[in-house]
């Protein structure tokens, strides 16, 4: 790969042989050598074989070559015009090379020595590319192979039409696929080289190149990049050709699709303070720099009714606002009436007021319980919306007591237009569904989880159903359900021709779902009301495992009653549809995910559930935000989030009302993964991104960046104002 990489930048075979730093002594020492072989033919064929870097070098060579080949005694002059020649062509040559090591450090942020040679230019693209270069030069695709090679690697895989496959190893974050079945997958898996289709955002297929070997941003594969090329096996010979430039998918003209960034969790601390205010504003001016919409913060009901019934301290809350509109920057808050720790992402623990753990402490069922009696504390049971239990007041009151002294507190801004948007929290992690899966319980994936109805005014609730049905023997949960980590096959209810499916069970799904309709129902009626005006969302999770058996037993204890003969979200989106609601959607990275193993075992489908809540949506008219649930940073993370939110062959125009990214710390501030984030919110705006020289508004959220890059998520050293736009 070393020789293929210096072909490209049209190193001759001397520079192969020579350090980019070695002394001019020690090359003027082997010139010495060199002339005791060197014949005057060799020199004088130069348009033969020899390549001159400019015709006055070339008139220099034939100066030097005619006393040699006329005057015997001339000989003894050539090594010192030979020696002054190479002093010269040394200083230029290492003047290049310390530019090309400077811009290298500078813009792509490589780790190389003071003193790099080609040697360790060429490693470190390679690497950036995602090969693994070994110490020895031996180099092969990290890990498109299952083990390392014993020799060379093979240069392509061909097919039975005798067309080279293009490359794509999985260590090279490229653009993204489309979206494509796990049929078409296993189609493109060639000897262990996973070979996507092409993506709507790459160049067309009759355009690319039959093979590719890709150097782009910080070794990112772009297919426009000028250093593409194409690589055909003649002989047993590798062929490289230089392809013309490539264009990028052009999003001028396409919707404005807004972009907001959640700040971290633990923002604001349990005493209702704002935490390192000065760290927090300077990473909110390097967000404004690149142009983020605003930002995402969970007002949690744990920190500001912490201590007692209707005694509300926004006094952190306030402070931040301040901040955020004070840089023009807008604002998603949720409404969090859920506990903050114990599932995946959580790094801080806000638990639920503590006087609702002191009523919980003498009455228990105000939490969901699954079969086994176990409490999940992290939210109230909906058994309650309607049951006076919590110092007087239902559910219902007092979440409705919490969101109207919000919006009391919050007035101006709301008048002002900071807020774009309530998310009202309707479960565990701010979700609507029942808490089926806790990682606290012993929950792993893919489990199908547990039914949780068995605290006593859910099974009250069931037990009236059952007997308004007439079948009073019904009023009780499943037996034959399995436990957390079971899976549908195992289990009487969940497999294949199971009670899912039965009379029983039919009533008894009916009846969980509508509990888990109903809830969003009552809550919103009252959130409407106390954020008249305001966009209200509310968020749905992506339970994608099981998906592809028919009775999804994941998202049926979730509560959604979605097998295969039934949609289960239709239901849901009519409710939000009543009441001017939108829907915030947690499985956007869906395309990064479906090809792994564990969830080809777990037979899961993240894009067809995509797709199957974003039409029930769409088609009842509501309109549909997202955010990543899991971590995503590079490029082709972002290109299936672009899939989605901007459908190129959508006859309907439809796309994403807006998305949030996940979240705001350490890692997204690293320069790399900042400016593939930036690259991002370019084209959901509506930017033709170019790979060429950094626009001003680049340079200064460059600027920004470099001074809070190495700092931690809320701890960053101080630096001067700027007005960010």
């Amino acid at each position: 790969m070393a020789t293929e990489m210096q072909k490209l930048v049209g190193t001759s075979e001397e520079d192969d042989d020579e350090g980019l730093e070695m002394d001019v002594k020690e090359e003027d020492d082997d010139n010495d050598d060199e002339e005791k072989t060197m014949s005057v033919p060799a020199m004088a064929g130069i348009d033969g074989g020899m390549v001159s870097t400019s015709n006055s070098q070339f008139q220099h060579y034939q100066q030097i070559q005619e006393p040699v080949g006329n005057q015997g005694g001339a000989r003894r002059c050539r090594p010192l015009e030979e020696k002054e020649r190479t002093k010269l062509r040394e200083r230029h040559r290492r003047a290049i090379t310390a530019r090309i090591l400077a811009g290298l450090r500078r813009h792509g942020n490589y780790n190389l020595r003071v003193r790099a040679d080609i040697n360790d230019v060429i490693a470190a693209l390679a690497r950036e590319a995602g090969w693994v270069v070994l110490p020895d030069g031996t180099t092969f695709p990290s890990r498109s192979q299952n083990t390392r090679p014993a020799g060379p690697p093979t240069p392509a895989v061909t097919s039975s039409s005798s067309h080279m496959l293009p490359q794509s190893p999985a260590s090279l974050r490229g653009a993204s696929s489309g979206y494509r079945s796990s049929g078409e997958y296993n189609a493109c898996r060639l000897k262990s080289v996973y070979v996507p289709p092409g993506s709507p955002y790459d160049v067309t297929s009759s355009t690319r190149p039959r093979a590719s070997a890709l150097i782009g941003d910080r070794g990112e594969r772009t297919d426009n990049h000028p250093l593409m090329v194409s690589i055909d096996t003649i002989n047993d010979k590798q062929v490289i050709d230089l392809p013309t430039k490539l264009q990028e998918q052009d999003f001028a003209g396409t919707p404005y699709i807004p972009v907001y960034v959640m700040l971290p969790l633990g923002v604001i601390n349990m005493k209702c303070e704002l935490v390192d205010p000065d760290a927090l504003l300077k990473q909110l001016r390097v967000l404004k720099s690149i142009n983020v919409d605003g930002v995402m913060v969970d007002c949690w009901w744990g920190i500001v009714e912490a201590h007692a019934p209707q005694e509300y301290n926004w006094h952190g809350y306030n402070r931040l606002f301040q901040m955020v509109r004070e840089l023009k920057l807008r604002l998603q808050l949720v409404m969090s009436f859920h506990e903050c720790g114990g599932n995946v992402g959580d790094d801080v623990c806000i638990p639920l007021p503590h006087w609702v753990a002191e009523v919980g402490r003498s009455n228990p069922d105000i939490f969901f319980t699954d079969r086994e009696g176990r409490r999940n504390p992290e939210c109230l049971s909906w058994g309650i919306d309607k049951e006076r239990v919590l110092r007087g007041r239902t559910a219902i009151e007092v979440y409705f007591d919490y969101m109207r002294s919000f919006r009391v507190e919050f007035d101006e801004f709301f008048e002002d237009g900071i807020i774009s948007a309530i998310e009202v929290g309707l479960g565990p992690c701010g979700e609507l569904r029942f808490p089926s899966f806790p990682v606290k319980h012993g929950w792993r994936f893919p489990g199908i989880g547990e039914f949780q109805c068995f605290d006593q005014y859910l099974l009250k609730s069931l037990r009236r159903a059952a007997e308004v049905r007439g079948h009073a023997l019904w009023g009780r949960g499943p037996d034959n359900a399995g436990s957390y980590n079971s899976r549908p096959l195992e289990t009487g209810f969940f497999c294949d021709g199971g009670d899912y499916d039965s009379y029983y069970g039919r009533f008894f799904l009916n009846w969980y779902s509508r509990i888990l309709v109903e809830h969003g129902n009552q809550v919103l009626s009252l959130a409407k009301l106390a954020f008249e005006g305001a966009c209200i969302t509310v968020k749905l999770s992506g339970i994608h495992w099981w998906y592809k058996t028919a009775s999804h037993a994941a998202e049926l204890t979730a509560g959604f009653y979605n097998p295969c003969n039934r949609d289960g979200y239709a239901a849901i989106a009519t409710m939000l549809k009543k009441h001017g609601a939108a829907l915030n959607f947690t499985c956007a990275e869906f395309g990064m995910l479906d090809h792994h193993e564990d969830l080809l075992e777990a037979q899961a489908d993240p894009e067809g559930l995509a797709w199957q809540v974003l039409n029930a949506a769409w088609d009842a008219g509501v309109e549909v935000a997202t955010e990543n649930a899991l971590p995503c940073q590079d490029r082709e993370g972002y290109n299936k989030i672009l899939d989605i939110a901007k459908p190129l062959n959508d006859p309907d125009g439809k796309h994403l009302s807006a998305f949030t990214y996940l979240r705001l710390g350490p890692h997204l501030m690293e320069r790399h993964n900042f400016m593939e984030f930036e690259r991002f919110v370019k084209r959901m705006h509506d930017s033709l991104v170019s790979n060429r020289r950094p626009t001003k508004s680049s340079q200064l959220s460059f600027l920004l960046l470099d001074e809070a890059r190495d700092a931690s998520a809320l701890d960053l050293p101080e630096f001067s104002p700027s007005s960010g736009s």
